[in-house]
Parts: C-alpha cells; sequence; structure tokens
C-alpha cells in the first residue's frame, strides 16, 4: 500500500491544499505563482496525457514521487536529481529563543532575496500562504528563516530553512528547524522534509535533531518538448 508521502505533491493538492491546485483527478499542480509543482494521481496513460495538457509552453514545474517518473511525450526532463524524504516521528528538542519572530508578507521582499541567494528551494512570493514562516534578525537583516510548504493529512513539511552567508555558523537553521518542527507536532502533525540526497551536510543536520529517512524519491524538473 502507498504512503501518503510518496506522492508528496499529488497528496496535498488532492487534500489539504486542494484550493491552491489546478487540474481534475488524474493530474493537478499548484497555482504557478505560489509553487511550480505538479503532480499525477497514478502513472497510467491517462494521468500521463492530463499532466501534458496540464502544463502550458515556457513553464517549467517540479515532479517529486518514489516511483520511477514517467512523462507523456509533450514532456521533456531539463534535470533530475535524487531526494531523501525524513520525517521525525519522536519528540525532538524543545527550543525557545526570544529572536525567533514570525515573518509576514512585509518580510517577502527580504524572504525572496534571501532565499534567491541560498537557494533552499522553489521559493516565491506568495510562499507565504502555503504555511507560516519564521525568522531570526540581526542588526535589522534577515539572518536566516524556516517555514511549512506542503500539507497532507497527519503531516505538514519544512521548508525553506536557510542562512544568510553572513550569519552561518551561528546554529540558526538547527534553531528554526526544531522550532518549525515542534510547532508542527504541537498540532498533533509529524513534520517531514526533503532534500537532495548529496547534501550530506543538511542531511547530517537533520539527522542530529531527530529527523530520520523514510524514503529516497526521484525528483525532476520538466518543460514542453519541443
Amino acid at each position: 500500500m502507498k504512503h501518503v508521502l510518496d506522492r508528496p505533491i499529488w497528496s496535498a493538492l488532492a487534500t489539504r491544499h486542494r484550493t491552491f491546485a489546478e487540474g481534475g483527478s488524474l493530474a493537478r499542480r499548484y497555482r504557478p505563482s505560489i509553487v511550480p509543482f505538479a503532480a499525477t494521481a497514478a502513472d497510467d496513460a491517462e494521468s500521463l496525457r492530463a499532466l501534458g495538457k496540464l502544463l502550458p509552453p515556457l513553464e517549467s514545474s517540479i515532479l517529486v514521487q518514489t516511483d520511477p517518473i514517467v512523462l507523456p511525450a509533450e514532456l521533456a526532463a531539463v534535470s533530475a536529481a535524487s531526494l531523501v524524504q525524513m520525517t521525525a516521528d519522536q519528540p525532538i528538542q524543545a527550543v525557545s529563543d526570544e529572536r525567533v519572530q514570525r515573518l509576514t508578507r512585509d518580510d517577502a521582499a527580504e524572504m525572496l532575496a534571501l532565499a534567491s541567494l541560498t537557494k533552499p528551494g522553489p521559493f516565491t512570493l506568495e510562499a507565504l500562504s502555503l504555511g507560516d514562516f519564521w525568522g531570526v534578525k540581526i542588526g535589522g537583516r534577515l539572518a536566516a528563516m524556516a517555514g511549512e510548504r506542503m500539507k497532507q493529512p497527519g503531516y505538514s513539511e519544512l521548508s525553506g530553512v536557510c542562512t544568510h552567508p553572513d550569519f552561518r555558523g551561528g546554529g540558526l537553521a538547527r534553531l528554526l528547524s526544531l522550532f518549525v518542527a515542534n510547532r508542527i507536532m504541537a498540532r498533533g502533525e509529524v513534520p517531514y522534509l526533503h532534500a537532495y540526497a548529496s547534501n550530506v551536510a543538511a542531511v547530517g543536520l537533520y539527522e542530529s535533531i531527530g529527523f530520520r529517512l523514510r524514503t529516497t524519491l526521484n525528483m525532476a524538473v520538466v518543460q514542453r518538448a519541443g
């Protein structure tokens, strides 16, 4: 039996994030102004045709799933990578730090600049509509942030963890990861996250605070072929 996180994009768009979805019962995507993620319900020919029709020319979309990624003839992979998916199923260290503050749309431009510089993953000015983000400011500058992104029944994704190069080495990524994960747990949900399998430092950080490997996933950035 498939796990709800085996196709995390699909299961989010079919449940807790369905209000952000475009598409139908076979293929869906987030509205591109929010995040460039798409998925199919399955890899049958009909679902793949629906995905091909859903994605317009000149736009890239990201697919993530445990199964090998199969594409319709209309689409081609621009790049591909292996991801690890990690969950924190047991209580983790509680943290309290008065520097941590909730980020709002007033911070969106600075959040986008930080994400563009550090590249923690797809981030847009509309990312705040998916879940709360928290940050630490030092000297009036956004030094680090982390937040929530995809949501499925019983799960919420820790995402957007990044620290400005000027403030690395101070434990801010660890602090904010623990802070957001504890907030998710306080709601009775399991926090989970994705990282590139090749990013040994990030995987080591998450393991050190209580996240454990659940599975590996395939990721592809796709565009309309031709």
